[in-house]
């Protein structure tokens, strides 16, 4: 009989990350001074932790190897640190090994191919919390999948039910400020993403962390139906696994300290532990007894590794190509070895046909137009950054015009205006920062959603830029319409239209600059520091505090490259130029008029209206080609910890 599915293995897995080197290399061992216990094989390992110590290299995995089968569950079990999430980052092709093959059916696979066949759930659920149930998975469904909207839907009801979430389907997502569904629930949720488009391999990070027992036997009963069902090869990371979660577990894999422990059933496991004296107590699993008791485990192996092997050599797994030194180059054995259990390994023959997609499931095009979709669902969604914008936008434009109202046309009105556009801009342009923390949120679903393969980083900003534009023209229309007409200005409807431009530009240039540090900065509180800085440098430089013939030849190029500058050239020649305002009169004749002042100052006249605008168009694609290029290098070193042959 032939089984149709996956088979993953893993053939030797060394694991090796760079961390900070530290001053103090020397560790405390627990182990008696024995004369016995000072083999070659310990001399050897204590040199080697001292050195990976001192050169700020830690060896995460040391020659593993493991193998999961179709229709079943493999859960990989250990204390803190043992591992487990950096060997599912290997199985899931997330990141490189140093050394080792990870096989699907027996045949090798790249990153690029082990990502499109497995679905890989963090340990974080990354979603929108402004969208239902049912829309995450339909866009999740229309950006993996190419079908008919008929059959997208049918195929999104079914996993919805099938995930038992019928009840919460029109349900929010919600986070730790919008109230949604619960946390059982939005792990579901994040599973259900991942196999929407049916992968043969689902691989899951602590599924069940941070969820009450019920939620989390309710989870791995899921996971072992889908396994059941649909023969899917199910592989997951589990920290204190229950006595009914371990029933439903097919096989485990022990790690401690990146090495392998055991790699078989959890009977299996029990058997070693007690023929090594270690007997379990009641009302304690097998898992939970091996995870407390990894030291007096490692105290036993050392001992029976310096007695004679009482029946000869042990036969290896088919996965382990290590030498004599066993699972760990430290000369030590896994538990199967030391009790000659070996593995039976299943000769059938696994032939299933692995069909990858061809690079993304959509055009550019429909890529955009499904993100534009659901960047408009989060925008109008989000109070914070239209509701509250708009309201925002609308009243400041009022005060304003009340308190500029029907400024008169002279040196002093003048002066008074000046000081307005100034003020507009540094308005303008400091609140967009409001926004940063919901493009970092952004970033982090862009990263994991491009990771998977399920769209481009060109389409993401694309689609980011597009769904800007006609927010932000309302914005520009509520702010322009009141405060314009209030204080007075230019009276041409023409001067208007370049007006409420300007402002449409400015508003979208502080998005584009926010969108380029929120790709940059790891964090808010950075983001928010280094926008603030910038945004005031700009400033100090625009020529409305000193003027740029005052500035200093090595503080030149600020002026240039300042934000403030062309908008604020571009709202003063709207302003005055051809204008016919006279700013001074003496003995009822016109000495100064304001297309006069404009000349003196160096801001040009008619000449130079649409070079501004054409400046600011460029900084916009500057900041959104920034951007897009920080991004997807964040999206291409998403999970590559590897530090390269050492």
């Amino acid at each position: 009989m032939k089984i149709q599915g996956c088979e993953v293995e893993a053939i030797g897995i060394n694991y090796k990350i760079q961390t900070q080197k530290t001053k103090h290399p020397f560790k405390v061992f627990s182990k008696p001074p024995t004369i016995d216990a000072k083999e070659d094989g310990q001399e050897q390992e204590e040199e080697a932790k001292d050195e990976q110590s001192c050169s700020g290299v830690k060896h995460v995995l040391k020659n593993v190897s493991c193998r999961a089968k179709a229709w079943e569950i493999l859960a990989i079990v250990g204390p803190s640190g043992a591992g487990k999430s950096s060997l599912l980052e290997v199985l899931a092709g997330k990141v490189s090994p140093q050394n080792g093959t990870v096989l699907v059916n027996q045949k090798p696979m790249d990153k690029a191919q082990l990502k499109k066949l497995s679905g890989y759930v963090t340990q974080k659920d990354i979603l929108f919390p402004l969208l239902t149930v049912e829309e995450t998975m339909m866009f999740s469904a229309m950006l993996k999948l190419k079908l008919p909207q008929e059959q997208l839907c049918s195929r999104v009801k079914s996993l919805i039910k099938e995930l038992g979430l019928d009840h919460v389907a029109g349900t929010r997502i919600g986070d730790d400020r919008v109230r949604g569904i619960s946390g059982g629930e939005r792990r579901r949720v994040s599973i259900g993403v991942e196999v929407i488009h049916d992968p043969r391999v689902l691989i899951l990070d602590e599924p069940t962390s941070g969820l009450d027992s019920n939620s989390a036997l309710q989870i791995v009963d899921m996971l072992k139906v889908m396994a059941d069902t649909k023969g899917r090869t199910i592989i997951l990371s589990i920290h204190q696994p229950g006595f009914r979660i371990v029933k439903l577990l097919n096989s485990l894999l022990l790690l401690a300290n990146g090495c392998l422990f055991h790699h078989g059933t959890a009977d299996l496991l029990d058997v070693n532990l007690r023929l090594m004296g270690l007997n379990i107590p009641l009302h304690v699993n097998v898992v939970e007894f091996a995870i407390e008791s990894i030291d007096a485990i490692q105290q036993q192996r050392c001992k029976l590794v310096q007695l004679e092997t009482p029946q000869g050599t042990l036969q290896q797994n088919k996965g382990d190509d290590a030498e004599e030194t066993g699972e760990c180059r430290s000369g030590k054995f896994t538990l199967q070895q030391l009790f000659q259990l070996s593995k039976v390994i299943d000769e059938e023959t696994i032939n299933a046909g692995i069909d990858f997609p061809c690079d993304f499931a959509n055009s550019r095009f429909r890529e955009t137009m499904i993100l534009t979709q659901r960047f408009s669902k989060n925008i109008f969604r989000t109070k914070e950054l239209f509701a509250c914008r708009t309201i925002q936008m609308l009243i400041s434009g009022l005060v304003l015009g009340s308190i500029f109202c029907n400024l008169k046309d002279d040196l002093v009105g003048a002066a008074e205006i000046v000081g307005l556009f100034a003020f507009i801009l540094t308005f303008l342009l400091s609140t967009s920062i409001e926004a940063l923390p919901i493009f970092l949120q952004e970033r982090e679903i862009l990263m994991k959603e491009t990771s998977s393969g399920s769209y481009r980083v060109s389409s993401y900003a694309i689609a980011n830029g597009l769904v800007y534009l006609p927010f932000l023209l309302i914005l520009a229309i509520l702010f322009s319409l009141p405060l314009y007409w209030l204080v007075g200005l230019n009276k041409n409807f023409m001067a208007f239209l370049h007006f409420l431009l300007l402002i449409w530009l400015i508003l979208y240039t502080a998005n584009s600059v926010v969108v380029c540090f929120s790709a940059l900065v790891p964090n808010f509180i950075v983001g928010n520091s280094l926008v603030a800085g910038v945004i005031g440098s700009f400033f100090l430089f625009s020529g409305y505090f000193i003027s740029n013939h005052e500035i200093p030849n090595y503080w030149i190029f600020m002026h240039y490259i300042s934000l403030f500058k062309y908008p604020f050239e571009g709202l003063l020649i709207n302003e005055f130029s051809n204008s016919g305002k006279c700013l001074q009169y003496m003995f009822g004749e016109c000495v100064l008029r304001a297309e006069s002042v404009l000349k003196e100052e160096g801001y040009g006249g008619e000449n130079r209206r649409w070079k501004n605008v054409g400046v600011m168009v460029s900084f916009i694609l500057f900041y959104r080609f920034i951007s897009y290029v920080f991004l997807r290098y964040r999206c291409s070193q998403r999970g590559f910890k590897s530090v390269g042959i050492i």
